[in-house]
C-alpha cells in the first residue's frame, strides 16, 4: 500500500478553517455593540396596566375544564 501526499488542505482542515474564522469573525462583530451602555424603555402607565378581567365566559372556561380545584 502507497501513501501518496496529498497537496492542500483536507476537508476536514478545511472546515476547521473556516469554523475558526467564523467564531473570531462573530465575536469582533459583538464585540464594539456590547461596549455601548445600555438604554431603559419605559413601557408607559397604558402597557403596564392589567387587562386580565374574571368574566362570566372565563369563569365557565375554568368550571368545565376542571379548575374549580385552584380557586383563590
Amino acid at each position: 500500500m502507497r501513501q501518496e501526499k496529498k497537496s492542500g488542505i483536507g476537508r476536514r482542515q478545511f472546515f476547521r478553517t473556516i469554523g475558526g474564522g467564523s467564531a473570531v469573525a462573530a465575536a469582533t462583530l459583538i464585540s464594539p455593540l456590547s461596549t455601548s451602555e445600555a438604554q431603559a424603555y419605559d413601557p408607559g402607565a397604558e402597557e403596564t396596566k392589567a387587562r386580565y378581567r374574571e368574566t362570566d365566559h372565563v369563569k365557565a372556561f375554568y368550571r368545565t375544564n376542571g379548575y374549580e380545584t385552584l380557586q383563590k
